[in-house]
Parts: structure tokens; sequence; C-alpha cells
């Protein structure tokens, strides 16, 4: 089976909740605020109005974009949501009006969504829900809590790619380099990512499945120039000599990234604005808060404190 077979056989299958793909947070306030029946009441009114798009809505629009045959996708959407089977008519609703090939969901009436991760066979989860968020990725699948749109709009959004930015350790790689940072110091750090430039880290939640298949849909769609409609970026505070290792190691998985950056303590969000990412996944909160503003940011949550610093860079 060729690679478009494989891909077609097993799709890139991303789960989203519904306030990840819709901007419902004036809806979301009155549930707060008023309760459920409120909401519910509130939500019925407006079944027919359409949902503003939501922090993940350009990255799944891209990515669905991709696919050659909406019958035998490459990628499928599902979405997920916490809200009643009865609210899910405004979701569709929206979901049609916008052009979105969005089948599938599941809508739970305020259960945790985490459980249903597996059955669909989901190899991303997108949600603003941190418990959810938490629960999947401590479950092994990728996950990230999205928070409000950019306060920028991207300068190409009528180009026909799709962008994703991904912070390195504890994202697409394992912490195990934290580790060494964290209980030995920073020379200690550089020595031992020297000594073992050329050996391949460990996956991160984001280094497996999900890469794995979002490197196939790169493959696909690459170009007679080698050049592809789907692009991976890593942005990550790594600097020389400790680059090395991010190159072998993605050299070794088979899945090469198009763009690196080695900001060490520069700032993520001028990088990540120029890369114009539909995306950014980071397990700091203060990346994830200072890149906000002009990209989709998700936080990957990671096995130490948000805003300690990890990586470190010289």
């Amino acid at each position: 089976m060729d690679i478009r077979g494989e891909l077609r056989d097993q799709p890139l299958r991303v789960g989203i909740s519904t306030r990840s793909l819709f901007d419902l947070e004036a809806e979301h306030e009155v549930f707060v605020q008023d309760g459920v029946a409120a909401y519910v009441e509130l939500q019925r009114e407006r079944e027919d109005v359409l949902v503003e798009k939501g922090s993940g809505f350009k990255v799944v629009e891209k990515l669905l974009g991709m696919n050659e045959d909406d019958n035998q996708p490459y990628v499928e959407v599902i979405l997920l949501s916490k809200n009643s089977p009865d609210l899910s008519l405004r979701a569709f609703n929206s979901i049609k009006e916008y052009g979105l090939n969005i089948k599938h969901g599941s809508f739970t009436s305020g259960r945790t969504l985490a459980p249903f991760i597996q059955s669909w066979g989901i190899d991303l989860f997108l949600s603003n829900d941190t418990v959810d968020v938490q629960a999947v990725v401590t479950a092994g699948t990728a996950a990230a809590r999205l928070g409000s749109p950019p306060e920028v709009e991207q300068s190409k959004d009528l180009d026909d790619e799709v962008r994703l930015a991904f912070d390195g350790d504890a994202v697409v790689f394992s912490p195990e380099s934290d580790m060494i940072f964290k209980e030995k110091g920073l020379h200690a750090f550089f020595e031992h990512e020297k000594m073992n430039a050329k050996k391949p880290m460990s996956v991160g939640p984001f280094g497996g499945g999900f890469l794995k298949k979002l490197s196939k849909l790169r493959e696909i769609h690459l170009d007679e120039h080698g050049v592809s409609k789907v692009r991976i970026g890593i942005v990550t505070a790594r600097n020389a000599p400790a680059h090395e290792r991010v190159v072998h190691t993605l050299r070794a998985w088979g899945t090469p990234a198009d763009e690196a950056h080695f900001v060490g303590t520069n700032s993520k969000a001028p990088i990540l604005q120029a890369m114009d990412a539909h995306i950014f996944f980071d397990d700091q909160e203060k990346h994830v808060r200072g890149a906000a503003p002009v990209v989709p940011s998700g936080h990957v949550p990671g096995p130490h404190s948000p805003d300690e610093p990890v990586i470190p860079a010289n």
C-alpha cells in the first residue's frame, strides 16, 4: 500500500471541542454566570445564528483542505462537545455554513470527553478544558488547551498551505533533557547534548502518532521542488550546540521539519508571526501567552511548573 492508501486507511484524526472550533466565549459566560438553563435557552435562540470562528478554526479548515477526496480523506475532524445533543444543531449548522467537511461528533451533556478520545482514534485533541486536555496527554495522545483567537489577523490567509509550529522538548521530544538541566545545571546539560548529539531523543506527546501522520500528509503534498503545502516548524529555546540533536532526531524518525528556529532567550512570538503559523504548541505557559496575540496557541501540559524555565539557552 502506498502512502496515500496508508493515510486513507488510517486518517489523521483531529478531535476539537466546540469552544475551540468556534468563538463561544459570550455563551460560555452566560453558562458560568446564569447557569445551564439560561445557556440552553440562549443557544436555542441562536440556533440559526452563525457562530464566529475560534482559535482552532483556521488550522482545522487548512488541514481539511489537504484532502484530495472528501470520501477518502487523509484528515478527519471529529467535533467533541460537553454540550447536550440538542445543542449540536447550532454547531453543525455553522459547520455547514462554513463549508467544513465535518460529519461526526460526540455530545456528552457535561461529562468529560477524555474517554472518547481512544474510541474515535484521535491523534490530536484541541480543547479549552484544562482537565480534559491533561487527561488526554496523560493517556498518551497529543493534546493542547487553546485560548482566545489572536488579536492579529494572519497575513497570508488566502494561500493553500497549512503551517504548524511546535516547541521541541516536552512537546515533540520527551522532557528527558529538561531533567539533566534541572538536576545538574546548565554546563551538564550542554555537555550531555553534545555527547548525545547523534542519539535520537525519545518521543514526546506530539512526537508519536500525530507527527508521523502529519509527516505522511506533508510527503503526499510535496511538489517537484521538494516543497510541501504542509509546513512543519520547530521553534525552540535550544541554541547551539544543543540544536544538533534536534536535527539528528527528526532525521532518525523520518519526520523532517521545513523550518527550525533556535531562538535561545529571544521571544518566540516574532518568529511565529514571520512564519505566519496557523497554530503553535508549547509546554510553557509564558511562551503560549507571549505567542497568543499573534498566532493561535496551545498549551501542552508538561511535567514541570508551567512557567519554570526549561531547556536553557546562553
